[in-house]
């Protein structure tokens, strides 16, 4: 079983791929449109990768919540029942 670290970790990179940042730029509190100038299919392309990734429904509807790595973090916690 995977720990938090290593999770937010393995979201952290799929960001920064998709963003094309470098992962240290992606901090749990940087946020994606302002930070790091994310567009809206950007957006859906993390959203389809973290579902392929941790096999979850993530819903379009969510995206206005996932601002930033630690929300995002805690909305595919709660989807894929971790409990760390």
């Amino acid at each position: 079983m995977s720990t938090r670290n290593e999770r937010l970790e393995i979201i952290q990179e799929i960001v920064a791929e998709v963003l094309e940042v470098d992962t240290s730029e992606i901090t749990e509190t940087s946020r994606f449109r302002e930070d790091h100038h994310a567009d809206s299919l950007r957006a859906l392309e993390v959203l389809a990768r973290l579902e392929k990734e941790f096999k979850v429904e993530l819903p379009p509807t969510l995206l206005p919540k996932m601002t930033h790595l630690a929300a995002v973090y805690d909305i595919v916690r709660e989807k894929a029942g971790w409990l760390d």
